[in-house]
């Protein structure tokens, strides 16, 4: 397979600059946030914040727990037979990925470490550390999470491993030669091993706007009891974890998402052109549907959602949680070095 003539997330980077002017504003029916009243499309009520909105997305991602009485046990098995376990099917996956360039993608939370009430507490195990750590000798391995870059390299503290924060937002990537319709947004860094680096940054024009919104957030929920505010540098994040279970996130309107983070770091790893690449992406949350879509189109990798429950999803394969999501990656671990002898 040849490379195509344009890279999807080449294509966008002149329409990042000109994100629109929809806003989308909702708050979850069961808590006692204040609600940030919207007028004319694209403004915002003079009296609550006097800054542009108009570039912002909020959205919601329901965290509802639910136990085995809620699940219907014939959708459960059909979904099983449309996303299969990548556990059970691993043999099969790679028996057709012999002779091929596997790259890694990881989520982070739900993926590698489990979902916890307080997001500072988030930690994933040292097994599941040691786990990644192991892939990452074998693979190209990155981790594309909402989270803040940083946060997220705090909580896995490897080298080995590429990071994208803000759902993509926020990508340190190798070195390579600037190109010249994404060239605005990189900036050259140093990384955790003296090495020079690429900072990919498609939504830094909206840094003054989320400050202003973390501002109002802060305001009109410090009296809101277990409510937590997550600055996640190119999106916020407010966890209603321990009120009703669910997260409303705010984040730039722009054509960017996981999936065109996902063709960036192909791209800059030096697999944007190979026709023998495999991308191999795990994640639990509906922002990696976006990856999912991808590698769909692709028509090449493995996408894997990772859920206790079904759901509808691109994905086709499925693993039940961290615990598997460690025990596949050190099956694929191990399935390489015997390759090796």
């Amino acid at each position: 397979m040849g490379l195509r003539q344009l890279l999807p997330y080449q294509q966008n980077m002149e329409s990042i600059s000109k994100a629109g002017l929809d806003v989308i504003l909702r708050t979850p029916k069961t808590c006692d946030l204040p609600q940030i009243k919207e007028c004319d499309r694209g403004t915002i009520e003079p009296n609550i914040l006097d800054v542009n909105y108009s570039s912002w997305v909020v959205s919601f991602t329901s965290l509802k727990n639910f136990t085995q009485k809620h699940i219907d046990f014939c959708h459960c098995d059909i979904a099983q037979m449309k996303h299969p376990s990548a556990l059970s099917k691993f043999d099969r996956m790679m028996t057709a990925a012999k002779g091929r360039k596997i790259v890694v993608f990881l989520d982070y939370d739900g993926t590698l470490s489990p979902i916890v009430d307080d997001p500072d507490r988030a930690f994933m195990s040292d097994a599941m550390r040691s786990a990644v750590s192991e892939v990452a000798r074998y693979f190209p391995t990155a981790i594309i999470s909402g989270r803040c870059r940083d946060k997220v390299y705090e909580f896995v503290q490897l080298t080995d491993v590429y990071y994208a924060g803000s759902h993509g937002m926020d990508i340190m990537a190798p070195l390579r030669h600037l190109k010249n319709n994404d060239g605005k947004y990189q900036t050259r860094a140093v990384d955790k091993k003296g090495n020079e680096v690429v900072l990919f940054q498609p939504a830094q024009d909206f840094l003054p706007a989320i400050q202003e919104i973390l501002k109002v957030l802060e305001e009109k929920t410090k009296r809101i009891q277990g409510v937590v505010i997550e600055n996640n540098r190119f999106c916020i994040s407010v966890h209603f974890r321990r009120v009703c279970k669910e997260v409303m996130e705010i984040r730039p309107s722009i054509k960017w998402d996981k999936g065109y983070a996902l063709e960036y770091l192909l791209d800059t790893l030096g697999f944007g052109s190979s026709g023998d690449v495999l991308p191999l992406y795990i994640g639990d949350d509906r922002t990696d549907e976006d990856a999912f879509k991808v590698i769909e189109s692709r028509g090449e990798g493995y996408s894997i959602i990772v859920s206790s429950i079904p759901k509808d999803t691109r994905a086709s394969y499925s693993l039940r949680d961290p615990s598997e999501v460690k025990s596949f990656l050190l099956r694929l671990a191990r399935w390489k070095t015997k390759l090796f002898y």
